[in-house]
């Protein structure tokens, strides 16, 4: 009984470590931002001047009357959507698009022989 005690006793600083690591890891989890790694770095004012084109026509949707449904066909073939038209067409992956891209199995496969030298 005595030893019983005498290990629990010794267990408490551990807790109070474990708990400050704990509380500082959530504030740390919470008050920085992600880490992006790998990814690529943005120009803001690359996608400004697309996104000024789609709200002009959204503004101009609204100030007229409802366009006809032939209209609005005609519009949403040119590109992805009626609002969006083509923008950003040739950055989304299609199958004309993606022939030569490497599927995640090629990635993984290249990281393993890298790792082990094969």
């Amino acid at each position: 009984m005595n030893f019983t005690r005498l290990k629990l006793s010794n267990l408490r600083p551990l807790r109070f470590v474990m708990a400050a690591f704990m509380c500082v890891m959530l504030l740390f989890s919470t008050a920085l931002p992600a880490a992006a790694v790998g990814a690529s770095k943005s120009a803001p004012e690359k996608g400004a001047a697309q996104l000024n084109e789609i709200q002009k026509s959204a503004e101009e949707l609204t100030e007229n009357n409802a366009p006809s449904k032939s209209r609005v066909v005609n519009k949403s073939n040119k590109g992805l959507n009626e609002v969006q038209g083509a923008a950003n067409a040739e950055k989304m992956n299609r199958p004309s698009n993606s022939q030569d891209a490497t599927t995640v199995e090629e990635k993984v496969e290249g990281f393993l022989e890298s790792i082990t030298g094969k």
